[in-house]
């Protein structure tokens, strides 16, 4: 639907039109040893994203990233005969925002583009917002994708897509997959059709990287609903790319207003595929990472707690034996649920289904949380409670008592709170935001259980405006957790949706994902090997993920270490393990913040290593952690370093050996690092940093 455009011809052609070429922090390699020591955009880079920011959003007459259908008739015809105006903001030292909006005079139709470009890395971003701002309602808006654009590759090798599968509670959650777009193969992406959660299932993870001769994009999709995404070959060398809400056909209203998803882009340049993901890394810590009084989430160290006064002995407990978590969670409970939950449809262990009564019991929690919550901030840590707002499953509870007429049915488990209704989305934000204060809460956690909303979302749309109650429910939920922030500058939100399904970039930028999948069980096949599989796949797109373990020796601990990390409840033949696994993951946390390399390939099996180094060259440090499974006859592998100075000598940690070695950088890339894992299975974990 859009005029193609050569990424070569747009890198190599356009210099002469750039207006926003952007700064470097430093020059980079392109060679593919990962040797740079700090890793940056290089000023090619730079160029490529401005010429093509230009060319496809500040031109006078743009080839437009996103398509629609308006009456029949395709926005590629409609906007260049609308009027358009243009606006332009500094929204930091970083950030330029371009907005254009045209506006149909005969229908009142209002197109607004928000579009977004870094200075420090290669990157731009654009939301569309598409409007009714007439007394009449609007011809039928259809296929609205927020990306619509055809990449040219340059002669060579095909074009190759890189990604992870999304979460399915399984050992193969974040497996990464690499896919040769060959001529007349079409992949196509997206949460299963039941769903509705952005980061559900196989092909539910919206996060790309897209290869070609000479380089790259890496292409991200924020939408935390029900997307969908095409790689589509279209002649020898041509790849159109689309991505939006997966169904979109309706009619706005007067005063209506739907949103396309957000869609980012970074252009990198080269043949290493480790440095554009680091690339990618890089930018999302600085750009994406919540902040909390200005200061971006630090790694936490967690223990489950119950909440109630007398669980303060439990903490202590904790405090007593030498651990001092970050972070107390108090989960939805099982059997024992913080709210009234007795009388719904769910009994037993699933009792905590019967949500849509958001107060403390006071049956159970006489006093309520505060008293628990104030103890432990008093003692330096921070409490978090659980939620489920969105999903009513108590046909009895509060919210299906009092206001049936704020609920979508539909959903394999109760009913859906429609946030895109300014009545309930007024009450949830007030609701929550005084619990927040009065009951002491550090974090709100919040969950989406079930098969997902989009049954609900789908089953109370009318044929003519199809896709309108998701995209209403969206907006409302993004506003949600925006104002709660507002209103509590210093509140964490974890994201969660049955484990890690609902993860995508515009929920990372307001939550973090303490639980990155419900695979963490000890009754589960393959947990340990799954998870470490996890860590390998999931490394390369979220630098903050957390998780916990509920097995107590050194192999499987060290297989869940992250920088949100926290295990079970203590008794004598656990204290020793989990206090030393509590002081490993604190001190191995920040350093996975740093660049990600794989040393290994990825792997299951048991017969295999499977290993990863973090560095970090600005503190001069850095670590490995390698496994040796269960069926592998190697005891002994080298293992290469990457992002180290050569000129540089450092001193390395072997968390299972009592002396500290020194080596120099140059030997520890060139000729690598042995490590010996004596028990099968087994795990290695090493630290290093520059000797002084």
């Amino acid at each position: 639907m859009n005029q193609k455009r050569s990424l070569n011809t747009l890198l190599y052609g356009a210099i002469t039109l750039l207006a926003l070429a952007g700064r470097t922090t430093a020059s980079t390699s392109n060679s593919g040893d990962h040797q740079q020591r700090h890793l940056a955009a290089s000023s090619r880079e730079m160029l490529h994203r401005s010429a093509w920011f230009k060319r496809h959003l500040l031109d006078p007459q743009p080839v437009l990233p996103f398509s629609f259908l308006y009456g029949g008739h395709s926005s590629s015809e409609l906007l260049p005969a609308w009027p358009a105006t243009t606006q332009r903001r500094r929204m930091d030292q970083w950030r330029e925002q371009h907005t254009r909006i045209w506006v149909d005079k005969a229908t009142s139709l209002q197109v607004r583009c928000v579009a977004v470009a870094y200075r420090d890395y290669p990157v731009v971003e654009w939301t569309v917002y598409l409007k009714n701002t007439g007394t009449n309602d609007t011809p039928i808006l259809e296929k609205v994708q927020a990306l619509d654009t055809t990449f040219q590759r340059g002669t060579g090798e095909e074009f190759v897509l890189h990604g992870i599968k999304g979460d399915s509670c399984t050992a193969d959650s974040y497996e990464p997959y690499e896919v040769r777009l060959t001529p007349g193969l079409v992949k196509k992406f997206g949460p299963p059709s039941y769903s509705g959660k952005s980061c559900d299932g196989p092909e539910g993870w919206p996060y790309y990287n897209l290869q070609m001769p000479g380089g790259g994009l890496i292409v991200a999709v924020g939408w935390p609903g029900q997307w969908a995404a095409s790689f589509a070959p279209e002649a020898s060398r041509d790849l159109r790319v689309t991505a939006g809400q997966s169904e979109t056909h309706l009619l706005l209203k007067p005063g209506e207003e739907i949103r396309t998803p957000l869609i980012a882009l970074l252009f990198w340049e080269g043949e290493d595929l480790v440095r554009a993901q680091n690339l990618w890394r890089r930018w999302y810590l600085s750009h994406n990472l919540p902040q909390v009084h200005g200061q971006p989430q630090p790694p936490v160290m967690q223990i489950q707690v119950d909440g109630s006064a007398e669980n303060i002995a439990q903490v202590r407990s904790f405090l007593e034996a030498g651990i001092k978590p970050d972070l107390c969670w108090r989960d939805a409970g099982g059997s024992r649920t913080w709210y009234p939950s007795s009388n719904g449809p769910y009994q037993g262990n699933d009792v905590w289904l019967n949500t849509g009564t958001w107060e403390v019991d006071p049956a159970k929690y006489p006093q309520g949380f505060k008293p628990f919550s104030d103890w432990v901030r008093a003692h330096g840590m921070q409490f978090l409670l659980w939620f489920e707002p969105e999903r009513v499953g108590d046909p009895q509870c509060w919210l299906a008592t009092h206001h049936p007429e704020w609920l979508l049915p539909g959903s394999s488990h109760g009913a859906i709170l429609n946030l895109g209704n300014p009545e309930p989305f007024r009450w949830l934000v007030d609701h929550v935001d005084r619990m927040i204060r009065s009951q002491g809460l550090d974090w709100y956690r919040e969950d989406m259980n079930g098969g997902g909303p989009l049954p609900a979302w789908r089953k109370n749309d009318a044929q003519d405006r199809r896709g309108i109650t998701e995209n209403l429910h969206v907006q409302g939920h993004l506003a949600f957790w925006d104002e709660l922030r507002r209103r509590n500058p210093g509140l964490h939100i974890d994201s969660c949706a049955s484990g890690g399904r609902r993860n995508d970039l515009e929920s990372m930028r307001r939550a973090v994902p303490l639980l990155r999948s419900d695979f963490q069980f000890p009754e589960m096949k393959g947990v340990v090997e799954g998870n470490q599989g996890h860590t390998y796949g999931l490394s390369s797109w979220l630098p903050f993920q957390g998780t916990g373990c509920y097995l107590y020796d050194t192999y499987a601990l060290r297989s869940f270490y992250l920088p949100g990390f926290g295990t079970g409840g203590l008794d004598q033949g656990n204290v020793a393990a989990q206090k030393r696994a509590y002081v490993e993951a604190s001190a191995i946390a920040p350093l996975m913040l740093g660049d990600y390399f794989p040393l290994t390939p990825y792997s299951r099996q048991l017969d295999r290593w499977i290993a990863w180094q973090f560095n970090r060259p600005e503190h001069g440090d850095g670590m490995l952690q390698t496994f040796r499974r269960g069926e592998c006859s190697e005891a002994r592998l080298v293992f290469k370093l990457h992002g180290l100075d050569p000129k540089a000598r450092y001193e390395l940690t072997n968390f299972d050996l009592a002396d500290r070695s020194i080596i120099s950088g140059k030997e520890l890339i060139t000729k690598g690092l042995p490590v010996e894992i004596r028990d099968k299975p087994g795990a290695a974990l090493i630290t290093y940093r520059v000797a002084k």
